[in-house]
């Protein structure tokens, strides 16, 4: 026998057991939890009827009580989800933004590409203008037809001074024709094959041609001039002619006994930028400054003797 229980019979005293009691805190967080759940069926109930039709009946007063019952879980809910909801326009607006950006920079780029297009397309149309003014105008030599042909190339070395055509053999172009534009003499053709030829350009170290100043008449022979890349001088002009800065320098051109010069008489080669000499020096030294920009050549004019068979 236990003996609490023997205590207690020989006191002669009935002891009543006390129930255990659950504790406050645990009672109230379960109470919390049916309210809450009870809300929320609540708030299925109404939502379920708010979408029936009509806008009169006896629920309606119904709904707008739950609706106020429930208006501040609503409001800290939507205050909870703001931040949330802001982050992601945030980020919705930043990415649309860049989208936007990258197909604004693609036309600018698109833009910029068509202009440089539409830019070198009219400098060539000016261009080539001048070259059929030229073919067709009474500074186009007698007795020769011309051959345009496109520039497509330039050899490669530091000293080289040439360019390729896409004009060749199966066009009537021979070794040794004259190459001018509607500025001037551009040089000789050195090298031919069926579709391309090689243009040794005047500015090469070894070109040659003579030439008169247009004014004087005073003849000599249009070289490249050393330590430059695109200076020319009029070598072996006579002490005597009087040569003046301005003056225009041409092919001089000759026929003889059944032969003739390889240049045509008259072709614009440059104009005279300094003139000097001195005691010891057989010749004048005369510097030319040529019409042809040799750097931007575009499409020229190949002369071929008129009646030539291809």
């Amino acid at each position: 026998m236990p003996r609490n229980r023997a205590r207690s019979a020989a006191l002669g005293v009935t002891v009543r057991r006390v129930p255990t009691t659950q504790h406050p805190r645990t009672t109230r967080a379960v109470r919390r939890r049916l309210v809450v759940g009870s809300l929320v069926l609540l708030a299925l109930v109404l939502i379920t009827l708010s979408f029936r039709p009509g806008s009169d009946g006896p629920l309606t007063g119904f709904q707008s009580a739950g609706s106020t019952a429930l208006r501040p879980f609503a409001v800290g809910l939507e205050r909870v989800a703001q931040p949330f909801r802001d982050a992601y326009d945030w980020v919705d607006s930043l990415l649309g933004a860049r989208s936007d950006a990258e197909e604004l920079r693609a036309e600018v780029r698109e833009l910029r590409q068509r202009a440089i297009q539409n830019e070198f397309a009219g400098q060539e149309n000016a261009y080539l203008r001048r070259l059929l003014r030229y073919l067709d105008g009474p500074r186009f030599p007698d007795d020769f037809d011309a051959v345009a042909a496109e520039v497509i190339g330039r050899p490669a070395g530091a000293f080289t001074q040439a360019i390729v055509i896409a004009a060749g053999s199966r066009e009537g172009v021979r070794v040794n024709d004259p190459v001018v534009t509607a500025d001037g003499l551009v040089g000789l053709v050195t090298r031919v094959s069926s579709h391309t030829a090689r243009i040794q350009l005047l500015t090469d170290q070894e070109a040659a041609v003579s030439a008169v100043d247009v004014r004087t008449g005073a003849p000599g022979i249009v070289r490249h001039a050393r330590g430059t890349r695109e200076t020319l001088v009029l070598d072996r002009v006579r002490k005597l002619e009087v040569i003046e800065v301005g003056d225009e320098v041409v092919t001089a051109g000759w026929r003889a006994s059944g032969f003739s010069s390889l240049y045509p008489k008259g072709i614009l080669i440059g104009e005279v930028t300094s003139v000097g000499q001195t005691d010891t020096d057989l010749y004048q030294q005369v510097q030319v400054d040529p019409y042809v920009d040799f750097g931007s050549l575009d499409a020229v004019l190949v002369l071929v003797p008129a009646g030539r068979s291809r």
